[in-house]
């Protein structure tokens, strides 16, 4: 049995501010180490599970966060940098995923750094009509592949998010949101712990075959509405696209993948 670990930023453990998670922010290498302790516990959870084989990419930003020489030498790849328009390089070997880290899609109330795609300039997305989040975007993706989400942590908020979403999967919650920048975080400890024994968890659910992949109706609609006005393509670049308003266009893609990149 192999394992996809798809990494981003603001729902791992301990972080909770926007310095945390910019490259620009003062705190960006604190969020950087925190990172790798999440990446770390999840990695030897899958291990202690008996997973066979371990890819784990890094997804927040340009992905290229994560600080190797501290990563644990029990998963098989971890994927840095950018990876063009394969948004999961080897998730065709893996049979289930895990989103480590993620967070509520944009506008969810208390959601800590909540958000979709862009905090600077996405309002919101929609899948076929339903508002969807990052979570929603990705457990299409592999779902296309037939790869279900078995396993994904963050603050309640999002947790709350991918059970409404994804029935029966496991959710390991490692705080609790307040506001947008602030939260009840578990101690570093049990944070770990937890992620180590919700990742056996899912594991074991998945050789139960209890999980299965989210599959959105083809073809598939997405639709961006964004913050600020004058950011819509020029129709000269996106002919295939349909515009609904001055801030707001769709696509269509005959995967949820090809749909997310037709949309940029």
């Amino acid at each position: 049995m192999n394992i996809f670990i798809m990494v981003d930023a603001e729902g791992i453990s301990g972080i909770y501010s926007p310095e945390q998670v910019m490259s620009t922010g003062r705190r960006y290498e604190e969020g950087r180490e925190l990172m790798v302790r999440d990446i770390n516990a999840c990695v030897e959870g899958c291990k202690q599970a008996g997973v066979d084989k371990i890819y784990v990419r890094d997804a927040h930003g340009s992905g290229s966060n994560i600080v190797w020489s501290k990563l644990s030498d029990l998963a098989d790849y971890y994927i840095i940098g950018y990876t063009g328009k394969d948004r999961f390089p080897g998730l065709e070997e893996c049979d289930g995923l895990i989103l480590l880290g993620y967070h509520s899609m944009a506008g969810t109330e208390g959601g800590i750094l909540e958000h979709t795609m862009s905090s600077a300039s996405v309002q919101n997305y929609w899948i076929n009509g339903m508002k969807a989040g990052e979570i929603a975007i990705d457990a299409g993706i592999a779902g296309d592949r037939g790869v279900p989400v078995i396993m994904v942590s963050g603050d309640d908020k999002a947790c709350s998010e991918a059970e409404q979403l994804l029935p029966g999967v496991v959710t390991c919650e490692v705080k609790k949101g307040i506001t947008w920048k602030g939260g009840m975080m578990l101690p570093p400890g049990r944070a770990y712990d937890l992620i180590r024994n919700k990742t056996k968890e899912a594991v074991e659910k998945l050789r139960q075959q209890t999980l299965k992949p989210l599959r959105y109706e083809k073809p598939i609609k997405l639709r961006v509405e964004m913050t600020e006005r004058g950011l819509l393509p020029h129709s000269y670049s996106k002919p295939y696209m349909k515009i609904i308003d001055g801030r707001t266009y769709e696509v269509e893609g005959s995967t949820v993948e090809e749909a997310l990149f037709r949309l940029y």
